[in-house]
C-alpha cells in the first residue's frame, strides 16, 4: 500500500469534507414551492394578430412580467424562459392562483381617450378610425363612445397605490408620465375642460385591456386649452388595496408584446410543505439508521467505516446540491434520500469482494488486513463505474425531460451517485487502509467482517444452484408475468395524471370531518358529476376535474363547504390539454431514450448479447411496475416517470454486477460451460444484490410509511421496481444471455500464422 496514495485520499477526503460543512453552516438551501408554499405560473406566449412568439419576443414578455411581480410585493419571486415560448413565475407565499395569473398574465393594453359622447352600446371593437363604444355604468346610457387613443402606456414613467384620504376617495393609482406624454396629456384634458359641465365630453377616459377603469371628469378648476399639467394623473374607482396594487404593477410594468396563455399552475400551501420536509427527515434518518445498522451487523468492523462514510455522503451530496444553487423539490428529497441505497451498494460491492479475496489469500491474508480490501477496490472498480453510468443516464433523462420539481429529483439523484462514488471509492478506502492497520484489528482479523463469507455465501459456496439448467422454466414463469401485467395495461387501463391529460387537481382542507360519498354528492350537485373525489384522513379532500377554469374551483370549493364546513385549499395543480399531450410524449420519449441509452452503453461494455439480456431484464421490470399500477387504480403522472427512470437504473444495475462477474468468470473459466459459469456469477455476487437490496428496502419503507400522500405511490412504485430488478437479473438477464450466447458464440480466436507463434517476435 503506497503511503503517498494513502496521503493524497487522505488530503482530498478532509479537504471535501471541510469544504461540505462550510457550505452546509454558511448556505441556506434554495426550497421548491412545493416545500416552503406558494404558486408556480407556466405562461405560453402566443401568436398576436400582428406579432410572432419567437424567443426575443418572450424575452420582452418576460421583462415585463418581472415588472408586474415586483409591484406585487412578493419576496424572492423567481421569472425564467423555459424554451423558446414558455416564461415560468414562481412566487413564494402567494397562495391565491386566481390573482397572480389575472394579474401577471393579462397583455394590458394602457390607453387614454377623449369621449365623444354617450351611447346605448353595443361595445365592440375599434373601427378602423380607432373609434370604439365601451361599457361604463356611470354613463346615461351605459356606455361610452371613445375617439380614438390620445395616449398609452407607453408614456407613463411611474404608477404607485395611493390611500387617498384628503378627499375620502379611497384607493388610487397615481400616475406620472414622460416628457413628451405630460404635453399630451395636458392636451386631452384641455380639450375635455372645453366641453359643457353635463356633458360626456367633459371626461377622460381611462381603458386598460378594452374596460374602462376610471373615466374621471375634469373638475372647474380645470382650464380650457391648457389642461393639467405637471405630468401627471390619478386614476380613482373605488378599488381596495389590493386592486390598486394590482392595476398599479400592470400599469408600471406596461403591456405585453404578445399574449400568454396559463399552461401549468400550482399552489402549496406553507403548512403542506412543511410537513413534507419534516416527514422526507425523519424518512432519511430511520431509513439511514436502518441501512448502517444493518450493514454494521453484517460487516462489523467494515459496516462501522461504511455508516461513517454514509454520513459524510449524506453530508457531502447536501453541500453539493446547496452550492449548486439547485433547487430543492419533494421529489429531489426523495431522490436524496433514495441515493443513500445506492452509497450503501459501492460499500457493499468492496465488501463482499474483500470476503472472497480474504479467503482466496488465506493465512496471507492476516498479516496484512489492508491487501484484501485493496486488491477488491480495484477487482470492483469496471462494475462500480458501470452501475453509477447506468443510474446517471436515467437522472440525465429526468432532468432533460421532466419538468417542474420533478427535475430537482434527477439533480439530487445524479449529485448522489456521484457523491456516493467519491465517498466509497475515497473516504471508506481512507478509514479502511487506517483502520485495518492498527495491530489491534491485525490481531483479531474476525471483527473486521472479512474473515467470515456470511451464512448465504458459505451455503451457496458448497452447493451452487443449477438456476441455469431451467432457463427456459425462468423465461416462461416472466412471460406469464409480462402477460398479466399487459393484461391489467389492456383491461383496467391506466389512470393518468392531470400532468398528462390535462385538467385540475385541488386539495383542500376542511374544517369538520367528511367522508367521500358526501364529498362526491356534493361536487357532483355542484355540476361536476364527473369530478374525481377523494379523501385522505378525516379533513382532506382531493377533487380531480377536467376544467380548468378559477370559476369552476370556486364552486367546487363553496359546494364541499356547505357539507364540510369552511374549506381551504392546501394544494392546486392546473394543466392546460395542450401541456399535457407534450408531457405524455415527453414521458414516453424519456423512456424510450432511457432504453436506447441502456442498451448502447452496455453493447460498448459488454458483448451485443449481454447488452440485450440487460435492457429486456430492464424493459420488463419497467412493464411490470407499470402493470402493478394499472391494477391498482394508482395515478400514472411526473412523479411516477421519476420512479420509473429510477427503476431503469436499479434494474441495469443489478444485471451489470452479475454480468460483470461472469465476463471475469468467463476470461478464466477454461472449458467450463457458460451455464456453468453463470450459475457461479450469480451465487457470488448474489449476496452482494441481497445486502444492497435490503440498504435500499429500508429507505424505500420509511419512505413509504412516513413520506406522506406525496411519496406514498413513488416509493411503492420503486419498491416494487427494486425487488423486481433482483429477480430479473436472476430469471431473467442471466438465462437470456446463457441462450443468446448459445444461439450467438463468441468468435473463436484466430489461429497463428504458420512459422509463427504467438507472443514471439520474428
Amino acid at each position: 500500500m503506497s503511503s503517498r496514495a494513502s496521503f493524497r485520499r487522505a488530503l482530498l477526503a478532509l479537504v471535501v469534507v471541510a469544504l461540505s460543512l462550510w457550505i452546509t453552516l454558511t448556505t441556506p438551501p434554495r426550497l421548491g414551492l412545493d416545500l416552503r408554499g406558494g404558486t408556480r405560473i407556466v405562461l405560453q406566449t402566443e401568436d398576436g394578430p400582428t406579432t410572432r412568439a419567437d424567443a426575443a419576443a418572450t424575452d420582452r414578455a418576460l421583462e415585463v412580467l418581472r415588472k408586474r411581480v415586483d409591484g406585487l410585493g412578493v419576496a424572492e419571486p423567481s421569472l425564467a424562459r423555459s424554451g423558446e415560448r414558455r416564461i415560468v413565475v414562481e412566487l413564494p407565499g402567494l397562495r391565491d392562483p386566481r390573482q397572480a395569473a389575472e394579474t401577471i398574465g393579462r397583455t394590458a393594453q394602457l390607453t387614454f381617450h377623449a369621449v365623444t359622447g354617450s351611447a346605448r352600446g353595443p361595445a365592440g371593437p375599434a373601427a378602423a378610425d380607432g373609434t370604439r363604444v365601451l361599457a361604463d355604468p356611470d354613463a346615461p346610457g351605459g356606455f361610452l363612445a371613445l375617439a380614438a387613443p390620445a395616449l398609452t402606456g407607453d408614456g407613463v414613467k411611474g404608477a404607485e397605490a395611493v390611500l387617498d384620504t384628503a378627499t375620502g376617495r379611497g384607493w388610487t393609482v397615481d400616475l406620472s408620465f414622460r416628457d413628451r406624454a405630460a404635453d399630451g396629456w395636458a392636451r386631452l384634458t384641455g380639450a375635455a375642460a372645453c366641453a359643457a359641465p353635463a356633458d360626456p365630453a367633459r371626461r377622460v377616459a381611462i381603458v386598460l385591456d378594452d374596460r374602462i377603469v376610471s373615466a374621471p371628469g375634469m373638475q372647474a378648476g380645470v382650464p380650457c386649452g391648457p389642461g393639467i399639467g405637471g405630468g401627471s394623473a390619478q386614476i380613482t374607482g373605488g378599488f381596495s388595496a389590493q386592486e390598486a396594487r394590482d392595476l398599479a404593477a400592470l400599469v408600471e410594468g406596461g403591456a405585453l408584446p404578445v399574449p400568454v396563455t396559463t399552461v401549468e399552475q400550482s399552489t402549496v400551501g406553507p403548512t403542506l410543505g412543511a410537513e413534507a420536509i419534516r416527514a422526507s427527515a425523519l424518512a432519511a434518518v430511520i431509513g439511514l439508521a436502518c441501512t448502517g445498522l444493518f450493514v454494521i451487523v453484517v460487516y462489523r468492523l467494515l459496516g462501522v467505516l461504511a455508516t461513517i462514510a454514509l454520513l459524510l455522503y449524506g453530508l457531502v451530496s447536501y453541500a453539493a446540491v446547496v452550492a449548486l444553487g439547485a433547487t430543492l423539490t419533494l421529489p429531489g428529497l426523495a431522490g436524496f434520500v433514495l441515493a443513500i441505497g445506492i452509497a450503501v451498494d459501492a460499500n457493499v460491492l468492496v465488501f463482499e469482494r474483500a470476503r472472497e479475496e480474504y479467503a482466496s489469500l488465506g493465512r496471507a491474508a492476516g498479516r496484512d488486513l489492508r491487501r484484501p480490501v485493496a486488491t477488491a477496490f480495484g477487482k470492483v472498480w469496471s462494475a462500480v463505474a458501470d452501475s453509477h453510468v447506468t443510474t446517471l443516464l436515467a437522472a440525465g433523462l429526468l432532468f432533460v425531460f421532466a419538468t417542474g420539481p420533478v427535475k430537482g429529483f434527477g439533480v439530487t439523484l445524479a449529485v448522489g451517485v456521484l457523491t456516493s462514488l467519491i465517498t466509497a471509492m475515497v473516504i471508506t478506502r481512507l478509514f479502511a487502509d487506517l483502520a485495518l492497520g492498527l495491530p489491534a484489528v491485525r490481531r483479531r482479523p474476525t471483527v473486521t467482517g472479512m474473515a467470515g463469507l456470511g451464512r448465504l455465501r458459505t451455503r451457496l459456496t458448497r452447493r451452487v444452484p443449477r438456476l441455469m439448467a431451467h432457463r427456459r422454466r425462468w423465461l416462461t414463469g416472466c412471460a406469464g408475468l409480462l402477460l398479466v401485467a399487459l393484461a391489467g395495461i389492456g383491461v383496467r387501463g391506466l389512470e393518468f395524471g392531470v400532468e398528462f391529460t390535462g385538467g385540475r387537481v385541488v386539495q383542500y382542507t376542511a374544517e369538520r370531518p367528511v367522508d367521500a360519498d358526501t364529498a362526491r354528492t356534493a361536487v357532483a350537485r355542484a355540476g361536476f358529476p364527473d369530478a374525481v373525489v377523494q379523501t385522505t384522513g378525516d379533513t382532506d379532500v382531493s377533487v380531480r376535474v377536467r376544467e380548468t377554469g378559477d370559476d369552476e374551483q370556486r364552486e367546487i370549493r363553496e359546494a364541499l363547504g356547505r357539507v364540510a364546513g369552511p374549506v381551504e385549499v392546501e394544494r392546486d395543480d392546473l394543466i392546460g390539454p395542450s401541456l399535457g399531450g407534450e408531457l405524455r410524449t415527453h414521458a414516453l420519449l424519456a423512456l424510450g431514450l432511457a432504453v436506447a441509452a441502456q442498451l448502447l452503453y452496455l453493447t460498448v461494455r459488454f458483448r451485443w448479447t449481454y447488452a440485450t439480456a440487460a435492457v429486456a431484464a430492464m424493459a420488463q421490470d419497467v412493464l411490470l411496475v407499470v402493470g402493478l399500477f394499472a391494477w391498482l387504480g394508482k395515478p400514472v403522472d411526473s412523479v411516477f416517470l421519476a420512479a420509473l427512470l429510477t427503476v431503469v437504473g436499479y434494474s441495469v444495475n443489478d444485471s451489470v454486477v452479475v454480468l460483470d462477474r461472469l465476463r471475469e468468470l468467463r476470461r478464466r473459466g477454461g472449458g467450463v460451460p457458460l451455464a456453468d459459469l453463470a450459475d457461479r456469477a450469480v451465487a457470488q455476487t448474489l449476496p452482494r444484490t441481497v445486502n444492497t437490496g435490503m440498504g435500499a428496502l429500508f429507505v424505500l419503507v420509511a419512505l413509504a410509511t412516513l413520506g406522506g400522500d406525496s411519496l406514498t405511490d413513488f416509493s411503492v412504485a420503486l419498491l416494487a421496481g427494486v425487488v423486481l430488478g433482483m429477480a430479473s437479473t436472476v430469471f431473467t438477464a442471466m438465462p437470456l444471455a446463457v441462450a443468446l450466447e448459445a444461439r450467438h458464440p463468441r468468435p473463436a480466436p484466430a489461429a497463428p500464422a504458420p512459422g509463427r507463434r504467438s507472443g514471439a517476435v520474428v
